[in-house]
This record gives structure tokens, sequence and C-alpha cells, in this order.
């Protein structure tokens, strides 16, 4: 087999399996087994679990990401266009951990915390360089407000999962966080 389709089938039974059972519910074995492929050629292409599912989430979230870029352009202005693509891609983000890796995991294990902060940085980086490369708000909005705007937002979204609850609870945070913090953090970066 071809490291391309390799990679993808891995991928691709991470994707199914991590959503049905979970991240922590789900060993290599299974994950080798579901890619039709030797454990030893997993550990080839990954060396370890941890590594595919950050690939895992990371091509999830940029393909959802280029998708709510290039969908939502023509909203009526530039406050709202990025108001709503940060709430749209921090919804993303947050049903993202949830449905592979699952919150309660996160809250319980030292390892997740450390993995957590890698994917907080690299999800940063990768929204960050998105959103520059978008004509409407890369042409306009600088580099530093930008990352201003992406570190507020993810921060205060990650501390839903930390402080949630209930799905109730994660909803009440979203409607907060869209009614009463997005505004200001929006108008900070457009000033």
């Amino acid at each position: 087999m071809e490291t391309d389709i390799i990679v993808g089938n891995i991928k691709k039974a991470a994707r199914e399996l991590f959503r049905k059972y979970g991240y922590n519910k789900t060993s290599v074995n299974e994950l080798a087994k579901h890619s039709r492929i030797a454990k030893a050629t997993f550990y080839k292409h990954f060396a370890s679990k941890e590594l595919i599912l950050h690939a895992v989430l990371m091509d999830y979230i940029q393909e959802n990401v280029q998708d709510i870029l290039n969908k939502h352009v023509g909203e009526r202005d530039l406050n709202t266009f990025l108001a709503n693509t940060i709430l749209r891609v921090s919804r993303v983000t947050y049903t993202v951990c949830n449905e592979f890796i699952g919150w309660e995991f996160i809250r319980e294990s030292a390892n997740a915390q450390e993995y957590l902060k890698i994917l907080s940085d690299d999800l940063e980086f990768l929204l960050l360089s998105s959103f520059m490369q978008n004509d409407t708000i890369g042409a306009v909005v600088p580099e530093e407000k930008l990352t201003f705007l992406i570190k507020c937002s993810k921060n205060i979204v990650f501390s839903f999962a930390f402080t949630a609850v209930s799905d109730a609870d994660v909803r009440k945070n979203f409607i907060s966080f869209q009614k009463d913090m997005l505004p200001h953090l929006v108008d900070a970066t457009l000033q």
C-alpha cells in the first residue's frame, strides 16, 4: 500500500472509532485492525495514539474553518462576519473535542491536560493563518489584533468545558459568550 493510502485509512478508522467509543476507549490494536494494517505499520506512520488524534482533530477543524470562512463571506459587515465566524469556529472546536475525546477524560487526565495545551496552541496557529489568508479579514485586521481575538475566544470557550456540568450549561455559556463577551472582543479587535 502507498503511504498516503495507509495514512488516509488510519485517519478514517480513527475518526470512526474515536467518535463511536471515544479516545480513551479506543486502542491502537483496534485502530490497526480497523485500518486493515499491522500494529507495527500503525506505529510507522504515527508514533502514538495521541498523534493520530491530533491529526484527525486538526484535519476536521481545518476543513470546517475553511468551510465557515468560504460560506459566510457575504455577511452584512466586518463586525458581524468576524463575530459570527469566531462563534461558529468556537462551536466546531468545542463539538469536535467533545465528540472525539470527551470532556470527562480531559478533565480527569493529566496527559489530556498537556495534550489540550498543544491542541490549543496548534488551533490558534491554524485559525490565525486561515483568517490572515481570508481576503475579508486578513486585508483589514492586523495580525496582532486577530491574535488577541483568537486567544481570548479560545480561552473562554475552553473554559466552558471545565466549568460546565451539563449540555444545558454549555448552551447557556455559548449564549452568554455570543451576547455579552464576543461583541466587545470584536470591537476591541477592529478599533
